[in-house]
């Protein structure tokens, strides 16, 4: 069966939307929702309300379709029209912001609070971090990453939004703490970045870190760090800018240590205290262990529910 993904093309909505769909069982393929404003794509065949957004679906959907998972504000309501359109159910990551009733389910994480019939609150994003695919991943990253090191730390990098700030000021803060906890662990520590990571702030980490023994791993071409971090390291540490990458962390069977940066979002808050009261994150460096954890992964649960609730017809 196969499913299409309509959100906006950034990286964190196609993979919460891959993950699920892959672990409902289809294959997928993104298609993704422009949002400039007045402005038609040379790909484009079907427009979509409202007009108003400048929301346009550069697209038309295979006879295989089956499923249309929609991702974020944007993808929701595009997704809406799509499904009214094709006669298709629609599965929602994330809180619509718009009214619950076109959506077979609405995948909405708990710290948002959203209640409804067809709303499924879970504690982490969707994501594709599975136990295959970190298997995979550690055997084409252990030696770069451990480098021989008995005890690996791996720092995964966010950056600035609307409501944190990961800048000079604040990398050097974060190099400072890092540098004091491997100064006193002895630990190889890797980082990696994000798209949003800075390279002014990327810098300060990288001269205060590297004579310390640190590494900065970026990802080239093809090739990307942050899965073989997620599955060589022996304990992670995230900056709380970022749902998505706590929740793979999380994912993994290594301990979690939240990196606070300058800024407040009472719905990040939300979700750290969640993970919190299940054990599953820390937000101190310095009660950071180095023992296996309880992977905290609800995507399945929500690939299950696709199926309790929705009649798929396998035919085409």
């Amino acid at each position: 069966m196969h499913a299409a993904i309509i959100a906006e093309d950034f990286a964190g909505m196609r993979s919460q939307g891959r993950g699920l769909a892959e672990r409902t069982g289809f294959s997928w393929e993104f298609h993704p929702v422009i949002t400039n404003r007045g402005r038609l794509v040379s790909r484009l065949s079907v427009r979509f309300w409202p007009h108003s957004l400048g929301l346009f679906a550069p697209f038309s959907l295979s006879s295989a379709t089956r499923l249309i998972i929609s991702v974020g504000g944007k993808g929701g309501v595009a997704g809406a029209a799509l499904g009214k359109r094709y006669g298709l159910p629609v599965v929602q990551i994330q809180h619509p912001r718009v009214k619950l009733s076109p959506f077979a389910l609405v995948v909405a994480s708990q710290h948002d609070r959203l209640e409804g019939p067809n709303v499924l609150s879970v504690r982490t994003a969707m994501h594709d971090v599975t136990p295959a695919r970190l298997e995979e991943a550690g055997k084409l990253w252990k030696d770069r990453i451990r480098a021989g090191a008995e005890k690996v730390l791996g720092v995964l990098l966010g950056g600035s939004n609307g409501r944190y700030r990961l800048e000079e000021a604040e990398a050097a803060v974060l190099s400072e703490k890092l540098a004091g906890f491997m100064q006193v662990t002895g630990v190889r520590c890797v980082l990696t970045p994000s798209r949003r990571t800075s390279r002014q702030a990327l810098e300060v980490l990288r001269e205060r870190l590297m004579p310390l023994g640190g590494v900065v791993m970026e990802g080239k071409g093809n090739e990307n760090p942050y899965m073989g971090l997620l599955a060589c390291a022996d304990a992670l540490a995230v900056t709380q800018d970022s749902v998505s990458m706590i929740s793979e962390a999380v994912a993994t069977d290594r301990p979690v240590c939240i990196l606070p940066l300058k800024g407040r979002s009472s719905r990040l808050e939300r979700f750290v205290e969640i993970l919190e009261k299940e054990g599953r994150v820390q937000s101190s460096l310095r009660n950071v262990s180095f023992y296996p954890c309880k992977r905290l992964d609800d995507t399945s649960l929500a690939a299950e529910e696709i199926h309790r609730r929705i009649q798929f017809n396998q035919e085409g």
